[in-house]
């Protein structure tokens, strides 16, 4: 503990003070622009892949980046997925994936996690997805079939988060807006789902039209 401990110190006294004036003006409330449910897997680290300050993502992390579909049974997803949307009104949501994902690894095995019985149960959410792969990708080599149950696992969990009432709401008045994404941890590339094609394509391409208008903007500024 003493490397984190060593870490908050240093967060005191050398990264607080540079930006006090966003913490003090963080200490009155929050607005995030994305809700981003992730997996809870170490390596991914979600302010360093999106460069993003304190207050800006509201984020959900759990094993293997699922969201279960809406039951009357209260879940810390659930509850979390309501507030996001009902109450702080979050125009965004982004549920990203990672290469090397262990849950997913576990996904296509769940029969070899008898010793993890929660585990096993919370990968039945993904269940979808390895039914799609063992079908669609059956010629394929181990490491596209994982790529491909990376996709359809997130593509799966986007089809979740549209039974939950609040979700549902939200698109139906178009303040929401669903994104898709793979993180590749070895090389940095993130993927991003485009619904209109079923395709995939690196963020730029994806993001290219609200790229531009942004850049637009600031130079206008």
């Amino acid at each position: 503990m003493s490397k984190f401990a060593l870490g908050v110190i240093k967060f005191q006294r050398e990264v607080f003070p540079e930006k006090q004036e966003l913490f003090e003006r963080l200490s009155t409330g929050q607005s995030p622009e994305a809700l981003f449910i992730t997996c809870s897997d170490s390596r991914i680290e979600t302010a360093m892949i999106t460069q993003t300050d304190p207050g800006e993502l509201f984020i959900c992390r759990n094993a293997g980046n699922i969201v279960p579909p809406h039951t009357n049974q209260t879940g810390g997803m659930t509850a979390s997925i309501e507030f996001a949307i009902g109450a702080l009104g979050i125009p965004h949501i982004v549920i990203c994936g990672h290469t090397e994902c262990g849950a997913m690894k576990g996904a296509m095995n769940r029969e070899g996690l008898t010793n993890l019985p929660h585990v096993r149960e919370w990968l039945g959410y993904s269940q979808g997805a390895v039914d799609i792969v063992e079908t669609l990708g059956a010629g394929l080599d181990p490491e596209a079939k994982m790529r491909m149950l990376l996709e359809q696992n997130v593509i799966l969990q986007l089809q979740h988060l549209k039974t939950h009432p609040t979700v549902a709401v939200a698109l139906a008045q178009k303040a929401v807006k669903l994104h898709g994404w793979v993180y590749d941890i070895k090389t940095g590339e993130v993927s991003a789902f485009d619904e209109t094609t079923g395709s995939w394509l690196p963020v730029e391409e994806r993001y290219a039209s609200e790229l531009a208008s942004a850049a637009l903007a600031s130079h206008a500024c």
